[in-house]
Formats: structure tokens, C-alpha cells, sequence
């Protein structure tokens, strides 16, 4: 089975509190990553407007080995903004749990699902790669996900990500969550998106792999959000021991990047 890595340095990564990151760093750390062979750069949010699209743009004009992903809501806007862009790939991000849906979004399924088929079908019909993201994948009911799943699978979607936003899972539960979906869903390809509240995400990402996820995300020096989300080196030390996954991978190499990355990250200004 071959794994690749989704790194969200640059779009999760950067919410961390303090981290505020200049255009040109960005620039300088999606290029670090790519010489790395990381297959997919999360590189930020289009819908942020100002600086945060000219980077974006400026980005694809690289021509960097690594594919780039723009994120996205479930927004028609923003499927536009990164439409300008011009990345490799359009994520949109589902809500999928009702506590999102209902609480603070104040919406219902039915308007979940409808504006997700206008959203893949727009960038679709534009000529796209698209990836599903379930938000809040963790406390929603399966049957909704599977819903979800089955719509995006039929409008040709290959990828979907399964994501604990809240960081709530465990290995063995996280483990027959992933099993389950890809028993039911054999074409779809499973990425994992795990964050580190309870300490868990490179354990969790890794019980995600033996599950049948293809996909991993991570974050150099695992930060991100609150406590963080799975640590690139982490992962890839453990994948190398209980996989035997990732072995082309050098870690010294990898662990120079990661030092001259987060050397680059600087307190936000007050």
C-alpha cells in the first residue's frame, strides 16, 4: 500500500496562536516541502482575499513537484476565489455533524447536501480535481456520512476526507470507523485529518492507515489548531515502525526542513 501525505503547514498549520507568516515564507516553505516529495501542499484558504490569493496565485506560477490544494467552505464564493487561483485541487470542506450543521450553521441536511452537489458541480464543470471534506466527521451520525459519501462518489469524486476537527477519536475506534467506510465505499479513496487535543493524532492517523486510509494530512512540528494536528515526523517514524510504510523517506533530511520551517515561524504582532 503506498501512502501519501497531505501537509497543511501552511493553511491548518498556520492557525496556530502566534504563528503569522509573511507571503514570502509561505512561498519559501511550500518549496521546502515539495523538495521534500510531500505529494500534496495544503497551501491556504483564496476566500481570505488580499494577500492571502496572491500568494496563492504567485504559488502556482512555480510549477513546484508537490500538488496544490486550495480549502474551501461549502461556498459558491469560495469555490470562485480559488477558482482564480487556479490550484491542482478544489477541497471543500462538508459540515457533517449536526451539531455544526444545526448549531452553528442553524441549517438542515437537506441544505447540506444540495449545497454540496452546487459546489463539486461547479468546480467540476470548470475542470477540477475535487476533494470532500467531512467536518466534524467524529460526532456525526454514519448513516448521514455515508450519505454524504455516497453523493460526492457519485458526482466522481475520488477522494474524501474523514476528519476528527475536535480531537475526540481513538485508535481502536477510529480504526473500525475507516474499515467501515471503505468496506461500504471500495472506490473511494480515505484521508485521514486528525488533531492532537487527547494526545492521539499520529496514533490515530496510523490506526487510520491500517484501516485502509491512503491519505494522511500533517503539519510540520505537528502544529495547528489548539493542541495541534499529526506531526509530519511523527508519522512517518511510526509509520516506518509498525507499517513498514515510508521507508524512502529521509529522516535526517526531512528533520533539517523541519528545523529551518519552524525557525521561520514568529510571534504574530500584538
Amino acid at each position: 500500500m503506498k501512502v501519501k501525505i497531505v501537509d497543511t503547514t501552511l493553511r491548518d498549520g498556520e492557525q496556530r496562536p502566534g504563528i503569522a507568516l509573511r507571503a514570502s515564507e509561505k512561498i519559501d516553505i511550500a518549496k521546502m516541502l515539495s523538495n521534500l516529495g510531500i505529494y500534496q501542499i495544503e497551501a491556504g484558504i483564496p476566500a481570505m482575499g488580499g494577500e492571502e490569493k496572491k500568494y496563492m496565485a504567485k504559488l502556482m506560477e512555480l510549477g513546484l513537484k508537490s500538488r496544490i490544494s486550495a480549502w474551501n467552505r461549502m461556498n459558491i464564493k469560495d469555490i470562485k476565489d480559488s477558482m482564480d487561483c487556479m490550484p491542482h485541487i478544489i477541497h471543500i470542506s462538508i459540515p457533517s455533524s449536526d451539531i455544526q450543521i444545526r448549531k452553528k450553521l442553524q441549517k438542515d441536511r437537506i441544505w447540506v447536501e444540495e449545497n454540496m452537489k452546487r459546489c463539486i458541480a461547479l468546480a467540476k464543470d470548470k475542470g477540477y480535481e475535487v476533494t470532500v471534506g467531512l467536518e466534524d466527521a467524529s460526532r456525526a451520525e454514519p448513516e448521514f456520512l455515508a450519505k454524504i459519501i455516497g453523493i460526492a462518489s457519485a458526482m466522481d469524486v475520488k477522494r474524501v476526507r474523514y476528519a476528527d476537527t475536535v480531537g475526540i477519536l481513538y485508535r481502536q475506534d477510529i480504526y473500525e470507523r475507516i474499515r467501515k467506510i471503505k468496506r461500504q465505499f471500495k472506490r473511494i479513496d480515505l484521508e485521514i485529518h486528525t488533531h492532537n487535543d487527547l494526545g492521539m493524532a499520529v496514533s490515530n492517523s496510523i490506526a487510520a492507515v491500517k484501516a485502509g486510509a491512503t491519505y494522511v494530512d500533517c503539519t510540520i512540528g505537528g502544529i495547528g489548531e489548539r493542541a495541534g494536528n499529526c506531526d509530519y515526523i511523527k508519522f512517518i517514524t511510526a509509520a516506518k515502525a509498525f507499517c513498514g510504510l515510508m521507508n524512502e523517506i529521509d529522516l535526517k533530511k526531512t528533520l533539517k526542513v523541519q528545523n529551518n520551517i519552524l525557525g521561520m515561524i514568529r510571534p504574530a504582532a500584538s
